[in-house]
């Protein structure tokens, strides 16, 4: 039995071993096959490789829009490599989508080898750039607060028209398109829906129209008020009374996020300078849906303590690093907080100098440290232009300028430019460091030398040369102080020639100024053929003007260029007398405010004012004085309003006032049926003003041995001696009305006015049509 049972166990253990066997030898066999395998892939591979001819080089035909030394560094395909049709087939897609980005999704491209000796070949690609595809038209879904017009205003991105070949605006592109959609974005959270989202922003390739249909679908929501503003402190050493100040907004205004952000910072610089660096500020808004309203609070509380452990400043090739880092208000070491963070990405980007930033964070080297990057492009700062223009007062102008707002890499501003005209010329230099003695103030040095020609208005030529020291001091993100120095000399001279005979009662020309029998001239005639005042005669010669003077500004306009929201004001108080030959006190202000009173329509109000006072016993010189015209009321010339003096040529006699004041009534409006590239709006005004107070001398000894000199004296019934000038000084209020026609044009902005004058004072010269305007190209 025992027997048995071990001849069992020994027929088991033999089938066993047998199957072991059997399985290691299926197992090495397979391994066996699998190393073959990619032995063999890997000898076809080299075969491939070697076999492969090289590349001599990469050619590219038809492509004009795109020059080669863009393509080529794009390309997989390379010179001295091995030729490889996938790798061709890739950099073939990879054109496409080149050009696709430029707005050319039409364009075809082929790839052919070109055989050459010693097993080396040309890849030549051969490229139909095609038309340009732009966006055919972009429509808007959902919107009811804002016509889709007045939010294709709001993009970069345009539609194509007529214009197309001037700009590349219409291009297709989906970082463009999304940007666009932050700025619609920030539009809607700016006037109160606080709701509000994009949808949908889908583009479609029209194959027919050759073009994009953009439509993006928007969810507006409700507009909200401010149902109240409360500020609440978790910091017992902070009062939160003493932050309310600080909020920009106010119970039964309009929800603005604009006007949040601000407040943030606002408040968190304001802990940061009383010393508390981690504390952090956090909005709350609470929502009641029933009567659209929300509820403002800012919360301060203690804030995480991290630190930041350093700033790195990658991809400037051009700017400085200090000329990033100081536009920090936080620096390496101090506690981090997102809020001055934001500030510093706005204000590097209003720099100019870049064309992104881009800041991140990352872990720093323990859990309380972060290191923060920034990352930039530098782009082109610098600007060569000749400009020209014409306008009613100057005449044809040309100008030849160069600036460079980065000069150097270091964020100073230099610019040289040349003057000339029928009317008019001089050069000018600037120099502004925007931060002087490592502060942010902004130093600044004029040089300028400037030659007018006012024949036409008042009979004299002047020459002022000088210079200007200036030091910008910000004092909040919309006041700013501006101190400033002047010196500078002014030569005037009255023309007596043929053709300008304003000057012969004095200097007589032969031929011109009738005479006695006895020989002396009969000085009443002359003054009737376009003599000077004798106001003006008094003034010949060179005056130096030392003079000091502030500039105190407050600015909210959106935007600087074409405003459409905001207020903007200044008052500019001046003395001269530290040294040279002038002795007066001058102060002019203007404040203009700027309102939409309804889709694309903007309505503006401005006010303005100004007046000169002598000091010291001195009288005013005439070219202290105020000449306006245009300038305060459309529809009159320049210096055409204000005292004169009558005797002889009035009409360009203008003597100058010391006091003006006036306001403006503006609205201006889209023209139905232009694109927006075109650039052209129309205007509708009121304008309402005076300019009165001649204060200069009336009594004059102009050869010296105390006689008074009256050239008209005894014969122009005008005139009463002993004095020799016949000043109508009228404060009568000068108005008009008119139409304007403003042109963005492709060549500079330039303003047509014609104004219908309401009422006038007597002499006031009027000028129905205004043109100005100039150019860059």
């Amino acid at each position: 039995m025992t027997r048995n049972v071990n001849n069992r166990r020994a027929r088991v253990a033999r089938r066993l071993t047998g199957v072991l066997l059997a399985s290691v030898a299926i197992v090495a066999s397979a391994q066996v096959a699998t190393a073959q395998s990619a032995r063999g892939a890997r000898a076809g591979a080299q075969t491939a490789t070697v076999g492969a001819p090289l590349i001599n080089r990469v050619v590219f035909q038809g492509n004009k829009k795109l020059k080669s030394e863009q393509l080529g560094p794009e390309m997989q395909t390379q010179a001295r490599t091995p030729l490889s049709q996938s790798v061709v087939d890739g950099d073939i897609e990879r054109i496409r989508e080149i050009y696709r980005r430029g707005g050319r999704s039409l364009a075809k491209v082929d790839a052919r080898v070109v055989p050459l000796s010693n097993d080396r070949v040309d890849v030549v690609f051969t490229i139909d750039e095609g038309d340009k595809t732009g966006v055919k038209e972009i429509n808007f879904v959902g919107n009811n607060a804002f016509s889709s017009s007045r939010l294709r205003n709001l993009m970069t991105t345009t539609e194509m028209n007529f214009l197309s070949f001037l700009k590349n605006t219409d291009v297709y592109d989906p970082d463009r398109i999304s940007a666009d959609l932050e700025l619609i974005r920030r539009y809607y959270l700016k006037n109160g829906y606080a709701d509000f989202r994009v949808v949908s922003a889908d583009a479609v390739f029209d194959a027919a129209r050759e073009g994009y249909i953009v439509t993006i679908t928007v969810d507006e929501g409700q507009q909200y008020r401010v149902s109240g503003v409360t500020v609440d402190s978790t910091v017992p050493e902070v009062q939160a009374a003493e932050l309310q100040r600080l909020t920009r907004l106010s119970s039964g205004d309009v929800y603005n996020a604009e006007a949040v952000e601000k407040t943030l910072t606002n408040m968190t610089a304001e802990l940061g300078r009383r010393g508390y660096p981690f504390l952090v500020v956090r909005p709350r808004g609470t929502r009641d849906s029933a009567s659209h309203t929300i509820a403002l609070d800012y919360v301060v509380e203690e804030g995480p303590r991290v630190y930041i452990e350093r700033i790195n400043v990658r991809g400037n090739t051009r700017s400085r690093d200090y000329v990033i880092r100081r536009e920090f208000d936080i620096g390496e070491g101090d506690a981090y907080n997102q809020v001055l963070i934001d500030r510093a990405v706005r204000r590097l980007n209003n720099l100019g100098y870049f064309k992104t930033v881009r800041i991140t964070n990352e872990p720093g080297s323990t859990p309380d440290r972060v290191v923060v990057n920034v990352d930039v492009e530098d782009q082109s700062t610098g600007q060569f232009s000749v400009s020209g223009g014409y306008s009613t007062s100057d005449g044809f102008i040309g100008e030849v300028a160069v600036s460079e707002s980065n000069f150097l890499g270091r964020g100073q501003y230099v610019r040289l430019a040349g003057t000339w005209g029928q009317r008019t010329q001089g050069v000018e230099f600037s120099f502004t460091e925007p931060y002087f003695l490592g502060q942010r103030m902004a130093f600044g040095v004029d040089l300028f030398s400037k030659y007018t020609d006012n024949t036409n208005y008042s009979r004299y030529e002047n020459r002022v040369t000088g210079g200007q020291l200036r030091l910008g001091l910000p004092i909040t993100e919309e006041v700013t102080l501006t101190l400033r120095y002047s010196l500078y000399q002014s030569e005037l001279k009255i023309p007596n020639t043929y053709s300008k005979p304003y000057n012969d009662c004095s200097i007589p020309l032969p031929g011109l100024t009738p005479v006695n029998p006895n020989g002396t001239a009969t000085y009443p005639n002359c003054t009737w053929n376009g003599e000077a005042s004798i106001a003006v005669k008094e003034a010949v010669g060179t005056t130096w003007t030392s003079l000091v003077g502030a500039t105190l500004s407050y600015n909210t306009l959106d935007n600087i260029r074409d405003p459409r929201s905001g207020f903007y004001a200044e008052v500019k108080p001046e003395i001269a007398g530290l040294g040279g030959d002038s002795r007066f006190i001058r102060a002019t202000a203007e404040a203009r405010y700027y309102h939409e009173l309804f889709d694309d329509v903007v309505g503006m109000i401005k006010v303005q004012g100004g007046h000169i006072r002598a000091f010291g016993g001195n009288d005013l010189r005439i070219v202290d004085n105020f000449f306006l015209g245009p300038s305060l009321v459309r529809g009159f010339a320049p210096s055409g309003i204000g005292p004169r003096d009558m005797t002889g040529d009035y009409r360009a006699n203008a003597l100058g006032g010391t006091t003006y004041f006036g306001g403006t009534l503006e609205v201006q409006f889209p023209i139905f049926g232009l694109p927006r590239e075109f650039g052209l709006r129309g205007a509708v005004f009121a304008d309402a003003g005076s300019l009165f107070g001649y204060e200069g001398n009336r009594f004059f000894d102009l050869n010296g041995d105390g006689s008074i000199y009256c050239p008209a004296a005894g014969t122009n019934p005008l005139s009463q001696e002993p004095e020799c000038l016949n000043v109508r000084d009228d404060k009568k209020i000068r108005s008009s009305v008119g139409v304007s026609l403003l042109w963005q044009s492709p060549l500079g902005p330039l303003r047509f006015d014609y104004a219908f004058v309401l009422s006038k004072a007597t002499g006031d010269q009027t000028q129905a049509f205004r043109f100005s305007g100039g150019t860059s190209f």
